[in-house]
């Protein structure tokens, strides 16, 4: 069996050689020189030598030969060496293409309400100040390991911020019962008790309970849990907007709705639930740029979209 059979059937194994050692014979193979390799990868030469020596005892085959007071190729390191720099330079494309795509795409996770009623309608204001990044948006309410997903940052409900990653807190979210014009004038809501008497959308929603636990005034065991259930606040405002019933919602969630009148609010109690929305991102991508622009840009949104913020969107979360 020749040698560079053995080297074929050796690098089909599960275990390749040390990849710090075929660097170096890269390096060396391509110089044709211990000394110009070892300036390259900023080695001594007698690193690069006992690499060498290393990887020959690997293959059980030289791949240097000494030719006077230099170093030669044999005719296996001959064969071999541009595959092994036609590797290198694949490798080297691969981590450019990723490179580029992580600088210029910009991946974000968020939950449904907050990406669809919130975030998505604001995108393409970030995407006029920022031309340069793509934007790819998960609607989703599962909870991502940041630290080891593609995304580059999350916007998850939180009771504080995050202790093992670097986390913004955005707003509040105020509870309230809202519902159509046509609604509210069809069933006369002059006070909350009112609202036990009328269709409910997912009457059984804690937010339900969080709002009416608020009143101080209200005889809490008349409380009914019948009525169309959904499975998130879109749904809920969209049958609200229909007509359908009354929803208990995040009025900033809604500002759209409530500021063209497709919503109203009957009573001005607002509850608060306990948490709040996060930014949220693992450490080590806190100075990238695409990042920070993001942060940058989101803080200032959220606090413009509040204006003089009449549901106290903006109150810091309380401590632990």
């Amino acid at each position: 069996m020749d040698a560079i059979r053995k080297l074929t059937l050796y690098l089909a194994m599960p275990r390749l050689p040390p990849l710090a050692a075929v660097r170096v014979f890269e390096a060396a193979a391509r110089h044709e020189n211990f000394s110009r390799a070892a300036e390259e990868l900023a080695m001594t030469q007698a690193a690069v030598s006992y690499q060498m020596k290393l990887l020959e005892e690997r293959l059980g085959a030289p791949l240097f030969v000494r030719r006077g007071r230099g170093m030669a190729l044999t005719d296996l390191g001959r064969r071999i060496a541009p595959r092994i720099t036609g590797a290198f330079d694949a490798m080297g494309e691969a981590f450019a293409i990723a490179r580029a795509e992580s600088d210029t795409v910009l991946s974000i996770t968020a939950p449904r309400t907050f990406a669809t009623n919130w975030l998505s309608g604001r995108l393409g204001e970030f995407h006029i100040a920022h031309p340069d990044l793509a934007v790819r948006l998960d609607v989703s309410d599962a909870m991502i390991d940041l630290a080891a997903s593609e995304f580059d940052v999350a916007i998850r409900t939180l009771p504080a911020p995050p202790t093992d990653l670097i986390g913004h807190f955005l707003m509040r979210m105020p509870v309230t019962p809202l519902a159509s014009p046509a609604f509210v004038a069809r069933h006369a809501l002059r006070e909350p008790v009112d609202l036990l008497k009328v269709p409910r959308l997912s009457p059984d929603d804690d937010w339900w309970d969080l709002w009416f636990d608020s009143l101080t005034d209200l005889d809490t065991k008349a409380r009914v849990h019948t009525g169309i259930r959904f499975e998130s606040q879109v749904l809920d405002g969209h049958a609200a907007i229909a007509g359908h019933g009354i929803a208990v919602l995040s009025p900033p969630m809604f500002q759209t709705a409530l500021e063209t009148g497709q919503l109203v609010q009957p009573f001005m109690q607002c509850a608060t639930y306990r948490n709040g929305f996060y930014l949220v991102y693992a450490a080590h991508k806190r100075n990238l740029p695409k990042v920070r622009a993001l942060r940058d840009w989101l803080i200032d949104a959220v606090r413009r979209a509040a204006g003089d913020d009449p549901y106290g969107v903006l109150e810091p979360m309380p401590a632990r």
